[in-house]
Protein backbone atom coordinates (compact mmCIF):
# COMPACT_ATOMS: atom_id res chain seq x y z
CA UNK A 1 0.00 0.00 0.00
CA UNK A 2 1.15 3.47 -1.09
CA UNK A 3 2.29 5.80 1.82
CA UNK A 4 0.44 8.78 1.85
CA UNK A 5 1.33 12.69 2.97
CA UNK A 6 -1.42 14.00 5.60
CA UNK A 7 0.55 16.71 6.57
CA UNK A 8 3.85 18.59 6.90
CA UNK A 9 5.28 19.58 10.37
CA UNK A 10 8.57 20.18 11.99
CA UNK A 11 10.24 17.98 14.61
CA UNK A 12 13.40 17.53 16.27
CA UNK A 13 16.77 15.35 15.78
CA UNK A 14 16.01 12.53 19.12
CA UNK A 15 19.93 12.31 19.40
CA UNK A 16 21.00 15.80 18.84
CA UNK A 17 17.60 18.19 18.91
CA UNK A 18 18.12 19.77 15.79
CA UNK A 19 15.15 21.00 14.28
CA UNK A 20 14.27 19.38 11.41
CA UNK A 21 11.35 19.17 8.62
CA UNK A 22 8.71 16.23 9.54
CA UNK A 23 5.89 14.83 7.74
CA UNK A 24 3.11 12.70 9.08
CA UNK A 25 2.66 9.88 6.62
CA UNK A 26 -0.08 7.15 6.84
CA UNK A 27 0.33 3.63 6.07
CA UNK A 28 -1.66 0.64 6.23
CA UNK A 29 -3.63 2.28 9.00
CA UNK A 30 -1.35 3.30 10.77
CA UNK A 31 0.56 7.06 11.19
CA UNK A 32 4.07 7.63 11.52
CA UNK A 33 5.78 10.87 12.10
CA UNK A 34 9.34 10.85 9.91
CA UNK A 35 12.16 13.35 9.61
CA UNK A 36 15.95 12.87 8.11
CA UNK A 37 19.04 14.64 10.44
CA UNK A 38 22.12 14.86 8.09
CA UNK A 39 23.92 13.85 11.10
CA UNK A 40 21.88 11.04 12.44
CA UNK A 41 19.77 9.99 9.78
CA UNK A 42 15.97 8.83 9.27
CA UNK A 43 13.87 8.64 12.27
CA UNK A 44 10.33 6.97 11.60
CA UNK A 45 8.25 6.46 14.65
CA UNK A 46 4.06 5.35 15.06
CA UNK A 47 2.46 8.51 16.75
CA UNK A 48 -1.35 7.11 15.58
CA UNK A 49 -2.44 3.02 15.56
CA UNK A 50 -5.97 2.41 15.09
CA UNK A 51 -9.49 3.55 14.62
CA UNK A 52 -11.11 6.71 15.04
CA UNK A 53 -8.32 7.61 12.00
CA UNK A 54 -6.63 10.90 12.58
CA UNK A 55 -8.52 11.99 9.29
CA UNK A 56 -11.73 12.02 10.54
CA UNK A 57 -10.62 13.19 14.27
CA UNK A 58 -10.71 17.07 14.51
CA UNK A 59 -11.25 19.95 16.48
CA UNK A 60 -10.49 23.06 14.03
CA UNK A 61 -8.97 25.90 16.45
CA UNK A 62 -7.81 29.39 15.75
CA UNK A 63 -4.49 29.95 17.27
CA UNK A 64 -4.60 32.90 19.96
CA UNK A 65 -1.20 34.45 20.88
CA UNK A 66 -0.62 34.79 24.86
CA UNK A 67 -1.87 38.22 26.01
CA UNK A 68 1.77 38.75 28.04
CA UNK A 69 4.30 36.60 26.24
CA UNK A 70 7.65 36.79 28.38
CA UNK A 71 10.61 35.85 25.75
CA UNK A 72 11.03 37.02 21.98
CA UNK A 73 10.85 34.88 19.28
CA UNK A 74 14.69 34.83 18.53
CA UNK A 75 15.74 31.41 17.03
CA UNK A 76 12.35 29.84 16.53
CA UNK A 77 10.40 27.31 18.14
CA UNK A 78 11.47 25.21 20.31
CA UNK A 79 14.47 27.23 21.69
CA UNK A 80 12.19 30.79 22.57
CA UNK A 81 9.97 29.14 25.51
CA UNK A 82 8.68 31.74 28.06
CA UNK A 83 5.75 31.72 26.08
CA UNK A 84 6.97 33.23 22.78
CA UNK A 85 4.73 35.52 20.66
CA UNK A 86 4.28 32.49 18.29
CA UNK A 87 2.24 30.46 20.69
CA UNK A 88 -0.99 29.46 19.96
CA UNK A 89 -2.26 28.85 23.34
CA UNK A 90 -2.90 29.65 27.01
CA UNK A 91 -1.92 28.43 30.03
CA UNK A 92 -4.80 26.26 31.24
CA UNK A 93 -3.06 24.41 33.81
CA UNK A 94 0.75 25.63 34.64
CA UNK A 95 2.89 22.88 37.17
CA UNK A 96 4.95 24.93 39.79
CA UNK A 97 7.65 22.19 40.69
CA UNK A 98 8.71 22.74 44.57
CA UNK A 99 11.16 19.80 45.04
CA UNK A 100 13.13 17.09 43.48
CA UNK A 101 12.89 15.02 46.60
CA UNK A 102 10.89 11.54 46.29
CA UNK A 103 10.04 8.80 48.05
CA UNK A 104 9.98 6.38 45.36
CA UNK A 105 12.30 6.03 42.77
CA UNK A 106 10.13 5.46 39.79
CA UNK A 107 12.21 3.98 36.36
CA UNK A 108 9.23 5.83 34.56
CA UNK A 109 9.90 9.53 36.33
CA UNK A 110 9.16 12.25 33.81
CA UNK A 111 11.39 14.18 36.42
CA UNK A 112 14.20 11.81 37.41
CA UNK A 113 13.27 12.73 40.86
CA UNK A 114 14.70 10.92 44.25
CA UNK A 115 17.18 14.00 44.93
CA UNK A 116 16.79 14.36 48.30
CA UNK A 117 19.42 16.80 48.89
CA UNK A 118 18.37 19.15 45.73
CA UNK A 119 17.97 23.03 46.73
CA UNK A 120 14.22 23.16 47.29
CA UNK A 121 12.37 26.75 46.67
CA UNK A 122 11.15 28.44 50.19
CA UNK A 123 7.64 29.37 50.98
CA UNK A 124 8.74 33.13 51.16
CA UNK A 125 9.74 32.30 47.30
CA UNK A 126 6.85 30.76 45.86
CA UNK A 127 4.36 33.07 47.48
CA UNK A 128 5.41 35.99 45.17
CA UNK A 129 6.40 33.36 42.50
CA UNK A 130 2.14 32.36 42.45
CA UNK A 131 0.76 35.41 42.39
CA UNK A 132 3.40 36.72 39.64
CA UNK A 133 2.16 33.51 37.82
CA UNK A 134 -1.52 34.48 38.59
CA UNK A 135 -0.73 37.95 36.80
CA UNK A 136 0.54 36.41 33.30
CA UNK A 137 -1.52 33.38 33.03
CA UNK A 138 -4.59 34.66 34.59
CA UNK A 139 -7.10 32.20 36.85
CA UNK A 140 -5.98 28.92 35.37
CA UNK A 141 -5.82 25.81 37.19
CA UNK A 142 -2.32 25.17 39.24
CA UNK A 143 -0.48 21.79 40.02
CA UNK A 144 1.65 21.95 42.92
CA UNK A 145 4.17 18.85 41.11
CA UNK A 146 7.83 17.56 42.08
CA UNK A 147 9.22 14.94 42.81
CA UNK A 148 6.83 14.42 45.91
CA UNK A 149 5.12 17.62 47.13
CA UNK A 150 3.83 15.64 50.17
CA UNK A 151 7.74 14.87 51.04
CA UNK A 152 7.62 19.05 52.05
CA UNK A 153 6.29 19.73 55.68
CA UNK A 154 5.67 23.04 54.64
CA UNK A 155 3.06 22.08 51.50
CA UNK A 156 -0.46 22.83 53.62
CA UNK A 157 1.54 26.79 53.74
CA UNK A 158 2.42 26.22 49.94
CA UNK A 159 -1.09 25.18 48.92
CA UNK A 160 -2.39 28.54 50.80
CA UNK A 161 -0.36 30.69 49.12
CA UNK A 162 -1.84 29.29 46.01
CA UNK A 163 -5.20 29.26 47.09
CA UNK A 164 -4.72 33.23 47.79
CA UNK A 165 -3.51 33.80 44.43
CA UNK A 166 -7.05 32.67 43.10
CA UNK A 167 -6.44 29.78 40.95
CA UNK A 168 -9.39 28.24 39.09
CA UNK A 169 -8.24 25.02 41.17
CA UNK A 170 -5.66 24.12 43.19
CA UNK A 171 -4.17 20.78 42.93
CA UNK A 172 -1.49 18.42 44.33
CA UNK A 173 0.66 15.40 42.06
CA UNK A 174 0.98 12.83 44.19
CA UNK A 175 1.88 9.60 44.64
CA UNK A 176 -0.31 9.36 47.61
CA UNK A 177 2.26 7.86 50.45
CA UNK A 178 1.84 10.41 53.04
CA UNK A 179 -1.76 10.59 52.45
CA UNK A 180 -2.02 7.22 53.28
CA UNK A 181 0.69 7.13 55.64
CA UNK A 182 -0.52 10.17 57.38
CA UNK A 183 -4.71 10.36 57.11
CA UNK A 184 -4.32 14.52 59.07
CA UNK A 185 -1.96 15.65 56.26
CA UNK A 186 -4.77 15.21 54.03
CA UNK A 187 -7.15 17.32 56.38
CA UNK A 188 -4.63 19.96 56.71
CA UNK A 189 -4.10 20.25 52.87
CA UNK A 190 -8.03 20.40 52.46
CA UNK A 191 -8.07 23.39 55.34
CA UNK A 192 -5.26 25.33 53.51
CA UNK A 193 -7.71 25.53 50.14
CA UNK A 194 -6.01 22.16 48.27
CA UNK A 195 -9.30 21.18 45.82
CA UNK A 196 -7.99 18.00 44.18
CA UNK A 197 -5.17 15.26 44.65
CA UNK A 198 -3.59 13.93 40.75
CA UNK A 199 -2.89 10.36 42.25
CA UNK A 200 -0.34 7.97 40.43
CA UNK A 201 -2.58 4.99 40.01
CA UNK A 202 -1.28 2.43 37.57
CA UNK A 203 -3.64 -0.55 38.59
CA UNK A 204 -2.74 -4.02 39.93
CA UNK A 205 0.46 -4.36 42.78
CA UNK A 206 1.90 -6.24 39.83
CA UNK A 207 1.81 -3.34 37.61
CA UNK A 208 3.29 -0.85 40.64
CA UNK A 209 6.20 -3.88 41.69
CA UNK A 210 6.95 -3.18 37.79
CA UNK A 211 6.44 0.70 37.34
CA UNK A 212 7.23 2.09 40.80
CA UNK A 213 9.48 -0.92 42.35
CA UNK A 214 7.15 -2.17 44.80
CA UNK A 215 3.39 -3.03 45.43
CA UNK A 216 1.53 -0.34 45.92
CA UNK A 217 -2.25 -0.85 45.68
CA UNK A 218 -3.35 -1.10 49.47
CA UNK A 219 -1.59 2.43 49.66
CA UNK A 220 -3.22 3.89 47.09
CA UNK A 221 -6.82 3.28 48.48
CA UNK A 222 -5.93 4.07 52.06
CA UNK A 223 -4.80 7.19 50.11
CA UNK A 224 -8.30 7.81 48.61
CA UNK A 225 -10.15 6.96 51.98
CA UNK A 226 -7.70 9.98 53.53
CA UNK A 227 -8.47 12.31 50.48
CA UNK A 228 -12.50 11.54 51.26
CA UNK A 229 -12.36 12.17 55.31
CA UNK A 230 -11.06 15.64 54.09
CA UNK A 231 -13.33 16.31 51.14
CA UNK A 232 -11.03 16.37 48.36
CA UNK A 233 -11.29 15.14 44.90
CA UNK A 234 -8.91 12.48 43.73
CA UNK A 235 -8.14 12.09 39.95
CA UNK A 236 -6.35 8.14 39.00
CA UNK A 237 -3.43 9.22 37.20
CA UNK A 238 -2.37 5.63 35.14
CA UNK A 239 0.70 5.73 33.28
CA UNK A 240 0.59 2.45 30.65
CA UNK A 241 3.28 0.75 29.30
CA UNK A 242 2.30 -2.19 26.62
CA UNK A 243 2.36 -5.55 28.32
CA UNK A 244 2.43 -4.30 31.91
CA UNK A 245 -1.01 -2.90 32.43
CA UNK A 246 -2.88 -2.32 29.04
CA UNK A 247 -5.01 -5.19 29.95
CA UNK A 248 -5.93 -3.30 33.47
CA UNK A 249 -7.86 -0.34 31.91
CA UNK A 250 -11.57 -1.59 32.75
CA UNK A 251 -10.28 -2.45 36.52
CA UNK A 252 -9.06 0.69 37.10
CA UNK A 253 -12.15 2.00 35.18
CA UNK A 254 -14.59 -0.19 37.94
CA UNK A 255 -12.19 1.00 40.83
CA UNK A 256 -12.53 4.77 40.21
CA UNK A 257 -16.24 4.06 39.61
CA UNK A 258 -16.63 2.44 42.83
CA UNK A 259 -14.78 4.88 44.60
CA UNK A 260 -17.01 8.04 43.43
CA UNK A 261 -17.61 10.76 43.99
CA UNK A 262 -14.53 11.13 45.65
CA UNK A 263 -13.07 9.88 42.47
CA UNK A 264 -13.54 12.65 39.88
CA UNK A 265 -12.44 10.09 37.50
CA UNK A 266 -9.62 8.95 35.56
CA UNK A 267 -6.47 10.74 33.64
CA UNK A 268 -4.67 7.67 31.27
CA UNK A 269 -1.04 8.68 30.07
CA UNK A 270 0.52 6.59 27.59
CA UNK A 271 4.65 6.43 29.16
CA UNK A 272 6.82 8.64 27.20
CA UNK A 273 10.85 8.59 27.01
CA UNK A 274 11.18 11.25 29.70
CA UNK A 275 13.69 11.11 32.74
CA UNK A 276 15.62 7.80 33.65
CA UNK A 277 13.24 5.92 30.72
CA UNK A 278 15.07 5.32 27.61
CA UNK A 279 12.82 4.19 25.12
CA UNK A 280 13.91 3.87 21.84
CA UNK A 281 12.07 3.83 18.64
CA UNK A 282 11.46 0.08 18.35
CA UNK A 283 9.92 -0.38 21.65
CA UNK A 284 5.99 -0.76 21.46
CA UNK A 285 4.32 2.45 22.70
CA UNK A 286 0.35 3.24 23.09
CA UNK A 287 -1.11 5.91 20.92
CA UNK A 288 -4.34 7.22 21.82
CA UNK A 289 -6.56 5.46 19.59
CA UNK A 290 -5.04 2.42 20.86
CA UNK A 291 -5.39 3.19 24.51
CA UNK A 292 -9.42 4.48 23.55
CA UNK A 293 -9.83 1.09 21.76
CA UNK A 294 -8.91 -1.52 24.95
CA UNK A 295 -10.23 1.21 27.55
CA UNK A 296 -13.85 1.06 25.34
CA UNK A 297 -13.46 -3.43 24.77
CA UNK A 298 -12.46 -3.46 28.44
CA UNK A 299 -15.64 -0.96 29.98
CA UNK A 300 -18.44 -4.11 29.84
CA UNK A 301 -20.33 -2.11 27.79
CA UNK A 302 -20.26 1.41 29.69
CA UNK A 303 -17.96 3.20 27.05
CA UNK A 304 -18.69 3.48 23.52
CA UNK A 305 -15.95 4.91 21.42
CA UNK A 306 -18.08 7.89 19.84
CA UNK A 307 -18.69 9.17 23.33
CA UNK A 308 -15.07 10.75 23.18
CA UNK A 309 -13.98 13.82 21.64
CA UNK A 310 -10.76 15.53 20.30
CA UNK A 311 -9.81 18.34 23.13
CA UNK A 312 -11.03 21.74 22.86
CA UNK A 313 -7.80 23.38 24.60
CA UNK A 314 -4.64 21.56 23.22
CA UNK A 315 -4.08 19.65 19.89
CA UNK A 316 -5.77 17.02 18.91
CA UNK A 317 -2.95 14.91 18.83
CA UNK A 318 -2.50 14.96 22.20
CA UNK A 319 -6.07 14.37 24.10
CA UNK A 320 -9.27 12.60 23.69
CA UNK A 321 -11.75 13.27 26.75
CA UNK A 322 -15.82 12.69 27.81
CA UNK A 323 -17.80 13.52 30.82
CA UNK A 324 -20.67 11.51 31.91
CA UNK A 325 -23.19 11.62 34.18
CA UNK A 326 -23.42 8.39 36.53
CA UNK A 327 -27.32 7.15 36.57
CA UNK A 328 -28.22 3.30 37.83
CA UNK A 329 -24.64 2.00 37.46
CA UNK A 330 -24.63 3.43 33.69
CA UNK A 331 -22.34 6.11 32.53
CA UNK A 332 -24.49 8.58 30.44
CA UNK A 333 -22.17 10.69 28.16
CA UNK A 334 -23.41 14.76 28.76
CA UNK A 335 -24.36 16.65 25.70
CA UNK A 336 -21.75 16.27 22.77
CA UNK A 337 -19.87 13.86 24.62
CA UNK A 338 -19.23 16.35 27.59
CA UNK A 339 -17.49 18.32 25.00
CA UNK A 340 -17.28 22.00 25.97
CA UNK A 341 -17.47 23.14 22.17
CA UNK A 342 -18.79 22.39 18.71
CA UNK A 343 -17.05 19.93 16.62
CA UNK A 344 -18.03 21.74 13.48
CA UNK A 345 -17.22 24.99 14.81
CA UNK A 346 -13.52 26.68 14.58
CA UNK A 347 -12.74 27.64 17.85
CA UNK A 348 -10.58 30.88 19.13
CA UNK A 349 -7.53 28.70 21.04
CA UNK A 350 -8.47 31.67 23.87
CA UNK A 351 -11.85 30.16 24.10
CA UNK A 352 -11.42 26.53 24.06
CA UNK A 353 -8.60 27.32 27.17
CA UNK A 354 -11.19 29.24 29.06
CA UNK A 355 -13.71 26.79 28.62
CA UNK A 356 -11.79 23.52 29.27
CA UNK A 357 -10.28 24.90 32.43
CA UNK A 358 -12.96 26.22 34.14
CA UNK A 359 -15.08 22.28 33.51
CA UNK A 360 -11.87 20.38 34.63
CA UNK A 361 -11.41 22.89 37.93
CA UNK A 362 -15.80 21.73 38.65
CA UNK A 363 -15.08 18.18 37.86
CA UNK A 364 -11.36 17.61 39.07
CA UNK A 365 -12.24 19.64 42.51
CA UNK A 366 -14.57 17.44 45.64
CA UNK A 367 -18.23 17.27 44.71
CA UNK A 368 -20.44 19.97 45.10
CA UNK A 369 -23.97 21.20 44.78
CA UNK A 370 -25.39 24.28 42.36
CA UNK A 371 -23.75 27.29 43.82
CA UNK A 372 -23.96 31.11 43.13
CA UNK A 373 -21.21 31.81 40.42
CA UNK A 374 -17.98 34.16 41.67
CA UNK A 375 -18.62 37.99 41.24
CA UNK A 376 -17.35 38.94 37.72
CA UNK A 377 -17.98 35.19 36.50
CA UNK A 378 -18.52 35.42 32.40
CA UNK A 379 -21.86 32.94 30.76
CA UNK A 380 -19.74 30.32 30.89
CA UNK A 381 -18.91 29.92 34.24
CA UNK A 382 -22.43 31.36 35.73
CA UNK A 383 -23.61 27.90 33.51
CA UNK A 384 -21.35 26.05 35.28
CA UNK A 385 -22.60 27.17 38.97
CA UNK A 386 -25.84 25.98 38.04
CA UNK A 387 -25.40 22.25 38.05
CA UNK A 388 -24.26 19.76 40.57
CA UNK A 389 -21.02 17.89 39.96
CA UNK A 390 -21.96 14.93 42.35
CA UNK A 391 -22.88 12.56 39.92
CA UNK A 392 -20.47 13.72 37.38
CA UNK A 393 -17.33 11.02 36.05
CA UNK A 394 -14.59 12.17 33.71
CA UNK A 395 -12.70 9.26 31.84
CA UNK A 396 -9.78 11.00 29.39
CA UNK A 397 -6.25 10.38 28.27
CA UNK A 398 -2.97 12.56 27.07
CA UNK A 399 -0.77 11.41 24.72
CA UNK A 400 2.87 13.36 25.64
CA UNK A 401 5.48 14.21 23.38
CA UNK A 402 9.07 13.01 23.69
CA UNK A 403 12.40 13.40 21.78
CA UNK A 404 11.12 10.32 18.90
CA UNK A 405 7.28 11.79 18.57
CA UNK A 406 7.44 15.68 19.27
CA UNK A 407 5.76 17.76 16.70
CA UNK A 408 6.17 21.29 16.74
CA UNK A 409 2.86 21.93 15.27
CA UNK A 410 1.69 20.08 18.25
CA UNK A 411 3.29 22.07 20.78
CA UNK A 412 2.91 26.01 20.01
CA UNK A 413 -0.81 23.86 20.88
CA UNK A 414 -0.05 23.18 24.18
CA UNK A 415 -1.95 24.33 27.16
CA UNK A 416 -0.07 22.55 29.91
CA UNK A 417 3.06 24.60 31.01
CA UNK A 418 5.73 24.45 33.49
CA UNK A 419 5.85 27.89 35.53
CA UNK A 420 9.59 28.33 35.88
CA UNK A 421 11.30 30.39 38.41
CA UNK A 422 12.30 33.03 36.36
CA UNK A 423 8.39 33.35 35.13
CA UNK A 424 8.64 31.61 32.25
CA UNK A 425 5.92 29.02 31.35
CA UNK A 426 7.44 26.15 29.25
CA UNK A 427 5.48 23.53 27.32
CA UNK A 428 5.48 20.56 29.41
CA UNK A 429 6.74 18.17 26.90
CA UNK A 430 9.89 20.60 26.12
CA UNK A 431 10.24 21.31 29.29
CA UNK A 432 10.93 17.29 30.24
CA UNK A 433 12.21 16.28 26.84
CA UNK A 434 14.77 13.90 26.77
CA UNK A 435 17.48 13.08 24.12
CA UNK A 436 18.43 9.71 22.97
CA UNK A 437 21.85 11.14 24.76
CA UNK A 438 20.79 12.41 27.98
CA UNK A 439 20.60 15.86 26.81
CA UNK A 440 17.17 18.33 27.92
CA UNK A 441 16.59 21.45 26.08
CA UNK A 442 15.36 23.23 29.68
CA UNK A 443 14.86 20.91 32.67
CA UNK A 444 18.08 21.24 34.47
CA UNK A 445 19.05 24.56 32.06
CA UNK A 446 16.83 27.07 33.26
Amino acid sequence: MMAEILGRTESLCPVCLKRLPAVRILEDGTVFLARTCPEHGEFKVAVWRGEPGLDRWHRPKTPSRPERPQTPANQGCPLDCGLCPEHGQHTCTALVEITQACDLGCPVCFASSGAANAPEPTLEALAPRLAALRRVAGRCNVQISGGEPATRDDLPAIVAAARSADFALVQINSNGLRLAREPEFARALADAGLDSVFLQFDGSDAASTALRGRPLLAEKLRAIDACARAGLGVVLVPTLIPGVNDAELGGILDLGLSRSPTVRGVHFQPAASFGRFPWPPERPRLTLPEVLTALVAQSHGLLRAEDFHPPCCEHEMCSFSAQFRLENGRLVPLAQGGSCCSPDRPLEAREGAMQSRSITARQWAAPDQPRAPRPGADDFERFLAGFSTRDRFSVSCMAFQDAWTVDLERVRGCCIHVAEADGRRIPFCLYNLTSAEGRTLYRGRC
